[in-house]
């Protein structure tokens, strides 16, 4: 097994939630419950919390993370990583998205697990089916096609790949999957989680942002486009993350109505 260890980009200037990793859920700030989450996987051997805010630096050290400050002009969680493994030793770095309180932490070992067991694979990730048309066309939500061995072929917020149906050529996506609904079977949304491999890590930082990563803000597209293999993982975990006060607000009352879910 290499060495691993989880880092919890956290940032306090969301454009959508300025504040995010310190919104109140149940008593705690979300970074909390996303720390305690992460602690509990088996495959890392620790669990940073990364940041360039002093507020999110001062409430992560009173609940007792360990947390590393870092430069404020990063682009993407996985830069800040990236400069967090720079002083560190370890083999390979889990990005864990701190607005996910529900993290599933037996994700970041499945993660971890598919770099161990793949030694030509740069960087892991995870899928899950997708099962609802309203997903399918959700661009919030990313999808992913995987050729023949695992790997990632590309991500996108479009609906990839798109079908075509002899005798149902004029239909768009949407009456299509409304009658053809068994074609839904060929979609897999991304889970946003990575691990990489620490060399490689230093690699996506000097390259800077490239063209689709830019034009579809998918941080993963700077890999594929400088043709790094990015295994990937069918997962059942359940994520939800929070990006916009409503998502805050489910969040809220899903644990309001059943705080064992953020039991540990």
């Amino acid at each position: 097994m290499l060495s691993a260890v989880g880092v919890i980009p956290a940032r306090y200037a969301s454009s959508r939630l300025p504040g995010k990793p310190l919104a109140d859920l149940q008593g705690k700030p979300l970074l909390y419950h996303v720390y305690h989450r992460a602690i509990r996987a088996a495959s890392l051997d620790q669990v940073l919390i990364a940041t360039d805010d002093d507020r999110i630096y001062q409430s992560a050290k009173a609940f007792g993370a360990v947390v590393v400050m870092t430069r404020p002009d990063h682009r993407s969680g996985t830069d800040r990583i990236a400069e967090v493994v720079e002083k560190i030793e370890s083999e390979i770095a889990v990005n864990i998205q701190g607005d996910e309180p529900l993290i599933d932490f037996s994700a970041i070992d499945q993660v971890v697990s598919l770099l161990n067991a793949d030694e030509d694979a740069e960087m892991a990730t995870l899928m899950s089916p997708i099962t609802d048309l309203q997903e399918l066309l959700n661009p919030n939500v990313v999808k992913v096609v995987t050729d023949q061995r695992g790997y990632a072929v590309y991500f996108s917020r479009a609906p990839l790949p798109y079908p075509r149906v002899k005798g149902l050529p004029h239909l768009g996506l949407h009456e299509l999957i409304e009658q053809r609904p068994e074609l839904l079977k060929h979609f897999y949304r991304h889970v946003g989680m990575y691990a990489y491999r620490s060399d490689f890590l230093k690699s996506f930082a000097k390259w800077g942002p490239s063209r689709l990563e830019l034009l579809e803000d998918l941080e993963q597209l700077r890999a594929i486009e400088h043709g790094a293999k990015i295994k990937v993982g069918e997962s059942r975990a359940i994520t939800l993350g929070i990006d916009t006060p409503e998502d805050l607000e489910r969040i809220r009352s899903l644990v309001g109505n059943n705080p064992k879910l953020l039991e540990v």
